[in-house]
């Protein structure tokens, strides 16, 4: 096993997640640009011949996964002997050591907390959160036939509404240069929204657009003015929007149900099986398709 606070180059980041469908929470590319710019403590990348953890030891003590919650979505060990290697991690630490795992599918959930019982710390995951998943049928009009009545006539409306007063709705690709767009949006919105891009999270999505699969899209009507944005991820699965945001003078047009209904139609014409709103309960994703996908949290001490 290897600790090291050197071990970016780890081949153990090749392997599966444990997890299916977890996007690049998991993986080097989102982890490394995450410790980059908000990393704290002492990392604790453990590897074995067929599993890797990524964890840190946090300033206060508490051993966690890399990656804070509120921007990862998504934890998992990798590799099929992540059990055993969750069980050294954790009985190498010194006792009275608290350890907290959170935002596990269920499956990397029973492998973690099976880990942490060989180690001698005997823990029931606990369910703290959810993610909002959408599985996609073979064709936008079947996508539609799913939804409720009134929330398919909904979404045909608020499109209507949107193109009469700014013309046809259309996803305009953007790189770097579109992040100032991306980052008024947040800064012009109300509440805590408003807050949440600061200059040094407006870094860090920066970076993120260098990782492999991830793009920033901006909603445009005729005008030349981006009127909504998402920032996500795409595999050869699945769609994960990890952040939106939209002009709030052009609230009264719906541009937050139109953007997610051109991401679905594109999603859908590329072949992909799955659409994910990623972790949170708002009841707008439901209402647009997705169902809950439980995410689980083991917690204790060593």
């Amino acid at each position: 096993m290897i600790e090291s606070r050197h071990a970016w180059e780890a081949p153990g980041f090749g392997l599966p997640p444990v997890a299916g469908l977890v996007g690049p929470f998991p993986r080097r590319p989102f982890l490394e640009t995450w410790w980059r710019h908000r990393g704290a403590g002492d990392p604790m990348i453990a590897e074995s011949p067929t599993a890797l953890v990524a964890a840190r030891r946090c300033p206060d003590g508490m051993v966690e996964f890399m990656g804070e919650p509120d921007l990862t979505d998504y934890h998992s060990p990798l590799g099929p002997g992540a059990e055993e290697l969750v069980a050294g991690l954790l009985g190498g630490l010194p006792p009275g050591t608290r350890f907290c795992f959170d935002s596990l599918p269920e499956e990397a959930a029973a492998v973690v907390a099976a880990g942490a019982a060989r180690a001698g710390s005997k823990v029931v995951p606990r369910q703290h959160q959810v993610a909002a998943v959408v599985d996609l049928p073979a064709s936008f009009d079947d996508y539609l036939g799913g939804l409720d009545a009134k929330e398919r006539h909904e979404v045909r409306r608020k499109r209507r509404r949107f193109e009469a007063a700014h013309g046809r709705a259309r996803l305009q690709g953007a790189g770097p240069a579109g992040l100032a767009w991306f980052a008024a949006m947040h800064r012009a919105a109300a509440g805590t929204k408003g807050g949440f891009l600061t200059p040094s999270l407006e870094a860090f999505f920066r970076d993120l657009l260098a990782i492999e699969g991830a793009r920033l899209d901006l909603l445009m009507g005729e005008q030349e003015r981006p009127l909504a944005a998402a920032f996500g991820f795409q595999d050869e699965q699945a769609y994960y929007l990890y952040n939106s945001a939209y002009q709030p003078a052009a609230a009264p047009s719906s541009p937050g149900v139109v953007l997610v209904e051109l991401l679905v139609r594109r999603a859908i014409g590329g072949g992909l099986g799955r659409f994910d709103f990623l972790k949170g309960a708002e009841s707008y994703k439901f209402r647009l398709g997705a169902r809950p996908r439980p995410l689980f949290v083991v917690e204790g001490e060593r």
